[in-house]
C-alpha cells in the first residue's frame, strides 16, 4: 500500500514539473530565448507559451526594454598631443534577443569597449579646441561608427551621449597660463590700437589746422593784394587831380613836393640808424629830376 502511494506520488510529481517545465509564461518586458538539443529553436514572446518539457530550455531571458550603458572615464590624446578626460552613456536596445546572446559574449561588455574604442579614434582625429567644443559631433560620429557591428550582434543603438570631455589637470594649468597670456597680449593690442588712433586723429587735427591757417594767410595776403591795388588806383587818382588842378604850373607842385621830401628827412635824421643825412644842394632841381619836371627859368 505504502509502496503504490509513493509510485502515484512520484509520477503526481512527474506530471507537475513536466507541466511546469512545458509551460512558460513570459513577463511583458522579457522574451525568452529557447534551445531545442543544444541548437536555437525559437524565441518567446511575453504571454502564455508552450514548449516540449526536457527537449527545449530556456538560454537567456532578455530584456525588450532600452538599457543604459555607463561607459567609464578614459584619458585620450587629441591631434595637437593635448590630454582630456571623457566619458559617456550609452542607450541600447535589443532587437533580436538571439543573436545578443549567440551573436557575441557578453554583449553589454562588448558594447562598452566598442564605444570606449571609436571614442578614442575619434577624438583622436580632432584639436583641443574643436574637441571640447563639438560634442554633438562626437555623437554623431560615434553612432554611425558603432551601429553596424551593434546590428550584427542583434542590437540598435538609440543614443550615445558625451556626459563629459574635459583636458586633464596638467592641461588646464596649461590652459589656463595660456588664456592669462592672451588676455595680456588683447590688452596690448588695444591699448596699441587705442594709441595709433589718438595719433592719426592728432594728425588728422593738425593737417586741418594747417589747412585753416594757409587758406586764412591766403586770404589775408588776398585782401592786402587787393588793398594796395586800391591804394595805388586811389593815389592814381588823386595824383591825376592834383594834376588836373595844377595844369602847367610847376611851383604849387615843387612845393608840396619838396615840403614832403624834408618832412621825410626829418624823420630820418630822428631815427635811432640814421647816421649822416645828405642834402642835395639844388633841393628843387633835385626834385624837377626826381619827378620828371622842366626847370622854369
Amino acid at each position: 500500500m505504502n509502496v503504490g502511494l509513493i509510485i502515484i506520488g512520484a509520477i503526481l510529481v512527474l506530471v507537475i514539473v513536466t507541466i511546469a517545465n512545458g509551460v512558460k509564461i513570459v513577463p511583458q518586458g522579457f522574451e525568452y530565448v529557447i534551445m531545442r538539443l543544444g541548437k536555437y529553436h525559437a524565441t518567446l514572446t511575453p504571454g502564455l507559451n508552450l514548449i516540449i518539457p526536457y527537449i527545449d530550455t530556456i538560454a537567456a531571458k532578455v530584456t525588450r526594454k532600452d538599457i543604459s550603458l555607463d561607459i567609464p572615464s578614459q584619458e585620450v590624446i587629441t591631434r595637437d598631443n593635448a590630454v582630456i578626460i571623457t566619458n559617456a552613456i550609452a542607450f541600447i536596445n535589443i532587437h533580436t534577443p538571439h543573436k545578443a546572446i549567440f551573436g557575441i559574449d557578453f554583449y553589454e561588455h562588448a558594447t562598452r569597449n566598442l564605444i570606449m574604442t571609436n571614442l578614442r579614434a575619434i577624438i583622436g582625429q580632432m584639436d583641443l579646441d574643436d574637441a571640447l567644443s563639438s560634442r554633438e559631433q562626437i555623437k554623431l560620429k560615434l553612432i554611425q561608427a558603432i551601429a553596424n557591428d551593434l546590428e550584427d550582434w542583434g542590437l540598435t543603438v538609440k543614443s550615445v551621449e558625451i556626459q563629459d570631455i574635459k583636458p586633464s589637470t596638467t592641461m588646464q594649468d596649461s590652459m589656463e597660463r595660456q588664456a592669462a597670456a592672451e588676455r595680456i597680449r588683447r590688452a596690448a593690442i588695444t591699448e596699441a590700437e587705442g594709441e595709433k588712433q589718438a595719433a592719426i586723429l592728432t594728425a588728422e587735427g593738425q593737417k586741418q589746422k594747417a589747412i585753416l591757417e594757409a587758406e586764412g594767410h591766403l586770404e589775408a595776403s588776398r585782401r592786402d593784394a587787393e588793398a594796395r591795388i586800391v591804394l595805388a588806383n586811389a593815389t592814381k587818382d588823386a595824383l591825376a587831380l592834383v594834376q588836373q588842378g595844377l595844369g602847367n604850373e610847376q611851383l604849387p607842385a615843387l612845393y608840396l613836393l619838396g615840403e614832403k621830401y624834408i618832412a621825410t628827412l626829418q624823420e630820418l635824421s630822428t631815427s635811432d640808424n640814421a647816421k649822416i643825412v645828405v642834402l642835395p644842394a639844388d633841393l628843387p632841381a633835385a626834385l624837377q629830376g626826381m619827378f620828371g619836371l622842366k626847370v622854369v627859368k
